[in-house]
């Protein structure tokens, strides 16, 4: 039995432990395959920023796809949508970021937008194909929406779109591909749809997703991780966070922001050796929040979601209560194609109480 042991030590001395917790085995893979990697309780990663004004994304982009099998081990596929006015540009690939032509064009060039989100992915449920590539995106009220997330969601885990939401209704929107992120996307927006025919006021519609998130949440809360970003249009940002790890791994799946505002000052990348002095490249009105699922950066002050919070992110502002929305007078969604009705109005026809706002009751 002493070779049995001498082959397990071997085993274990080759084994190499990378930055994520995942494992890979030289030459493990077979002939002609150098390596093959045991996957870890890592998920994917998450980038999404509100601008004050038109602002480009290449510095946190260049250095969020470095995480797409360079620094990090999320390889199987990224996504990137930005809006262009009221539409919304999307570009998708099944291949690791840090690798992709495409990925690296897009970091090259000074796009700008005033609300962003990209996504690398390490799949844990569905196949490596472009179906299952976030972001996600649909239409609701007349207004493109966009969607990515990190973590397990064991509600969708089947093939069966459950329910959720305290309005019945039909079930119009229908994943494409076999992601939970996705089927998680079509249940909220078919939710949103039932119980608002026309586009709520921001601060309804804050409480709605949380409780709706919080739903979700609930059926599996110790299993769940959800960690996503949801925008309504070219302004609207929301952020929400019930982090954790998977059993058995140290891995923390959370999220982070920080605010970049006057004074500007010089900020360092985590993943490259890259910086930038943004100071000589901004004026007073610029203001830009990033929301990643690690810091990008060495030398700013990144702010950790809070169990169970959800932000809302407008000009690069944090929105952390509907008390919030009401008090800086971001009451409204845009859309070209449905008249909004007022905030006195949905209240009425919602059936909402104006202590609802101050004490923070549910849906």
């Amino acid at each position: 039995m002493w070779w049995i042991n001498v082959s397990l030590k071997l085993l274990l001395f080759h084994l190499v432990l990378d930055d994520s917790n995942g494992f890979i085995i030289p030459g493990a893979g077979g002939p002609g395959v150098e390596s093959i990697r045991i996957r870890s309780a890592l998920k994917c990663q998450l980038l999404g920023m509100s601008c004050a004004r038109p602002t480009d994304f290449a510095f946190s982009f260049q250095g969020f796809c470095q995480r797409g099998g360079a620094t990090d081990v999320h390889s199987d596929g990224w996504g990137l949508a930005f809006y262009d006015g009221d539409g919304l540009r999307q570009f998708h690939g099944t291949e690791a970021a840090s690798e992709s032509p495409i990925a690296q064009f897009l970091g090259t060039l000074q796009i700008q937008t005033l609300n962003m989100m990209a996504h690398v992915r390490y799949a844990t449920q569905g196949e490596v194909h472009l179906a299952n590539v976030h972001p996600f995106s649909r239409e609701l009220w007349g207004i493109n929406c966009s969607f990515c997330h990190n973590g397990d969601i064991p509600l969708f885990k089947n093939k069966r779109l459950p329910w959720i939401g305290n309005v019945e209704g039909e079930q119009i929107y229908l994943p494409v591909g076999d992601t939970d992120s996705e089927a998680m996307l079509c249940a909220v927006l078919n939710a949103l749809r039932a119980k608002f025919k026309t586009a709520p006021p921001l601060p309804i519609l804050h409480e709605t997703l949380k409780a709706l998130f919080k739903e979700i949440v609930d059926h599996s809360p110790d299993e769940t991780i959800l960690n996503c970003l949801f925008s309504c249009g070219p302004h609207t940002l929301f952020a929400y966070s019930w982090p954790g790890s998977r059993p058995g791994s140290s891995v923390w799946n959370g999220l982070h922001y920080t605010v970049r505002e006057f004074p500007f000052g010089t900020c360092h990348l985590c993943d490259m050796d890259y910086q930038v002095d943004f100071s000589q490249v901004t004026s007073e009105e610029d203001r830009v929040a990033v929301i990643a699922t690690k810091p990008l950066t060495t030398d700013e002050e990144w702010v950790e979601f809070e169990r169970n919070e959800l932000i809302m992110f407008d000009e690069g502002i944090p929105h952390r209560t509907a008390m919030e929305l009401l008090d800086g007078e971001k009451l409204e969604l845009t859309s070209e194609v449905i008249e909004e009705p007022s905030l006195d109005e949905d209240i009425r026809r919602y059936r909402f109480k104006k202590s609802f706002f101050i004490e923070g009751s549910g849906i």
